[in-house]
């Protein structure tokens, strides 16, 4: 696909936010800017007649009077909702949630999060949050916000509840699947500054940097953070990016991350949809990248970067931003991608303002990896399937994936096929997960990411010095997509 009308540098000006979505939730991910599309739709007059009839018959019939402004905008939630999981409609505070999670910094009390079976699933903590010091790990449910059941809430509703000021309390309800219990944790909410970037020496010659969102300061931080490495150790020859439970994030900061590794103006990701806006082709350059006015960071890199050799990791919660930053290292063979098959949230939501300090994040697009691939409803298989640990990864068929999202967007490339033997994994692994919940809690805990245990990051570094790696015993690629002939 082609660039069409002005440059990414010059679409950054303009008014109007496009987001790349990875996880509805406390954190919600990526923006770029847009043209706002003025164009109407012819409207369809008897439905829309129809719709003005049942909001008269409640207004007149129902048990109870009701608030007319609400009808109206849970009639434009719901609207908006029906269409897939990431398509948006916001009201004066969700945006201004919206808006503070991109920045890097909220009051709340530091998840990030998505919906299973109707309630709230925690995908991570942020590190060193309350959340994260109260002890709530991955895979938790919230069943209760206070006295509030989540059953039933948007995923918005309940990052409302969960949000607040600063110091106040919150008691959240959770549900411990792998210790089938469930118990209340009182968290008192304070400002999240997540620390996006961190990274360190594995051993001499060999670093590790891990971009757990992709956030408005990621990108002078992975700067800073890797001089500092070079500092250190100005001989390094190998480097792991670790990209796991990466949800996703800014647009522009996933270009640039892209660009430190890759040779100037490659094409990065490519955008398409029904708007001339939505179809746009960004390449590693500054003017593709650079939101800001300004020196371009990506400049203060150490030049070796650009031909270190690289190992990639991810994993089932890789999304959206770190999956364009696994897509295009892959296609440009600029990096070995290892571990597990990511996320598959390949999407562009748009926001279009709307009176008041309200808008709809929309659905405008899909994005494609260099070469033309469609990571929507598939994601980026590695090159190496890496497992958990040595015993190998016995839960992954009980990871959510954009697959798995009811009413979820197909891939546009190809008709989208359902995996029967996935469903028989789920039980296997359901039974060890019953196993696995008899034993100590110490044993239960997953290694850090990044420590000495961390089995994924002992692989990566096996690859880097040529030795052979232990290939996954129990993953499979997940083919979500079937090619039509």
């Amino acid at each position: 696909m082609k660039e069409t009308g002005t440059t990414m540098g010059q679409k950054l000006k303009i008014a109007g936010w496009v987001m790349l979505g990875a996880l509805a939730g406390s954190l919600t991910t990526v923006s770029v800017q847009t043209v706002a599309r003025n164009t109407l739709a012819p409207m369809p007059l008897e439905e829309l007649q129809q719709l003005s009839t049942v909001f008269g018959l409640i207004k007149s019939d129902y048990v109870e009077p009701v608030d007319e402004k609400k009808l109206i905008t849970d009639a434009i939630t719901g609207m908006v909702s029906s269409l897939d999981p990431h398509s948006t409609y916001f009201d004066k505070k969700s945006f201004k949630e919206f808006r503070e999670g991109t920045s890097g910094k909220f009051v709340g009390v530091g998840i990030e999060i998505t919906q299973e079976d109707g309630f709230v699933k925690v995908v991570s903590p942020i590190e060193g949050s309350p959340a994260d010091r109260a002890g709530l790990k991955p895979n938790d449910l919230i069943t209760k916000v206070d006295d509030t059941a989540v059953k039933g809430l948007s995923l918005n509703e309940a990052v409302k509840r969960m949000r607040g000021e600063p110091a106040t309390k919150v008691i959240l309800t959770v549900f411990r699947k792998d210790e089938n219990r469930t118990f209340p944790v009182t968290i008192i909410r304070e400002e999240i500054k997540q620390q996006s970037v961190r990274g360190k020496l594995i051993e001499p010659g060999y670093a590790w940097i891990r971009v757990s969102q992709f956030q408005e300061r990621t990108v002078d931080d992975f700067v800073k953070k890797v001089n500092d490495l070079y500092e250190q150790d100005p001989k390094i020859k190998g480097m792991v990016l670790d990209l796991r439970n990466d949800p996703g994030g800014l647009l522009n900061a996933a270009v640039a991350i892209s660009a430190a590794f890759l040779p100037d103006n490659v094409t990065v990701v490519s955008t398409n949809g029904q708007t001339e806006e939505s179809k746009q082709t960004l390449r590693a350059t500054a003017r593709d990248y650079m939101g800001r006015m300004g020196a371009d960071p990506i400049k203060k890199l150490p030049a070796q970067l650009k031909n270190i050799p690289l190992i990639v990791l991810v994993n089932e919660g890789s999304a959206s931003a770190s999956e364009i930053v696994a897509g295009a290292l892959q296609d440009h063979k600029r990096a070995t991608i290892m571990g597990g098959q990511t996320f598959g949230k390949g999407s562009v939501q748009t926001f279009r303002p709307l009176s008041g300090d309200t808008g709809l994040k929309i659905t405008t697009s899909r994005y494609y990896t260099p070469s033309g691939r469609s990571i929507q409803a598939k994601g980026i298989v590695p090159d190496l399937m890496v497992d958990d640990t040595e015993e190998g990864s016995p839960f992954a068929a009980l990871r959510t994936r954009e697959a798995d999202l009811e009413k979820h967007l197909a891939s546009g490339q190809g008709e989208e096929v359902k995996d029967p033997a996935r469903e028989k994994a789920r039980e296997e692994a359901m039974k060890r997960l019953e196993e696995e919940s008899r034993k100590p809690v110490a044993e239960r805990r997953a290694p850090e990411f990044g420590s000495d245990k961390d089995f994924q990051l002992g692989q990566a570094l096996k690859k880097l010095k040529g030795q052979p790696v232990l290939i996954s015993k129990t993953q499979v690629e997940r083919s979500a997509e079937k090619k039509e002939e």
